[in-house]
């Protein structure tokens, strides 16, 4: 396992409390940084996902680590029968249902606050989960996939969308200074957070990616499908099955 790095590493508190800290913190601005850092590149990626989830005609999906919903409310092109999203930070959780009201989206979509790592539903609950930029996040990894693993139906799909680590020559050159120099500067400028930004590289870079992460699903008793670059092994998707 790689080593734990926390948002606010000479702060109390456990992993699991700084993360919701740190999203609460910078949830107002989120969704500005997020596809302003990204060049909006990440919404092509969540459309990679939804189609892959499409494809197994899922009618029940739990988005693990909603954030502000990006990802559930893309889902719904899926035509799935229900949404459920979960996440620890109330703050982010806020920002995500106002954007589901004024899209008229109640009726599919229900959000609530939860720990990735003790999931409130029952044994096998959804035909997919799905999990967007959350699995570095988690304090426990084995212990969030074992329970996305539990609430998951027999034969269910889990996709996990992840940063990575590009390798090729001249992108992971150029892609390294953009990630570890630009935009924690442009972060913490516009989030007004020391911190978030400057996690955000240290959590990608300690985050066991690739075959590594494919390990990590088969320990937790998932039978990994496929894993999958995007825009050159900025990001990873990931599919492993019940």
């Amino acid at each position: 396992m790689s080593k734990e790095v926390k948002p606010y590493a000479h702060e109390e508190g456990g992993k699991k409390e700084q993360v919701a800290k740190m999203f609460d913190n910078i949830s107002a601005r989120y969704d500005f940084l997020n596809h302003f850092l990204s060049l909006n590149i990440d919404k092509g990626w969540r459309k990679k996902v939804v189609q892959m989830v499409a494809e197994n005609k899922a009618k029940t999906i739990l988005d693990v680590a909603t954030g502000t919903a990006d990802l559930a409310i893309a889902l719904t092109k899926a035509q799935p029968d229900k949404i459920v999203g979960i996440d620890i930070s109330a703050g982010m959780l806020s920002v995500g249902q106002k954007k589901i009201e004024s899209q008229n989206l109640t009726h599919l979509i229900s959000l609530q606050q939860a720990d990735s790592e003790n999931l409130p539903f029952e044994d096998n609950s959804f035909d997919a989960v799905t999990v967007a930029f959350g699995v570095r996040n988690f304090e426990n990894l084995q212990k969030g996939l074992t329970e996305i693993r539990r609430v998951l139906k027999a034969g269910g799909k889990l996709l996990v969308l992840e940063f990575s680590q590009p390798t090729r020559f001249p992108f992971k050159q150029t892609y390294t200074f953009y990630f570890k120099r630009i935009l924690p500067t442009l972060g913490k400028l516009v989030s007004k957070d020391n911190s978030a930004y400057t996690y955000l590289p240290a959590s990608v870079g300690a985050f066991p990616y690739g075959e590594a992460f494919m390990q990590e699903l088969e320990k937790a008793g998932f039978s990994p499908n496929s894993y999958k670059p995007v825009t050159f092994g900025v990001a990873m998707i990931y599919e492993a099955s019940k």
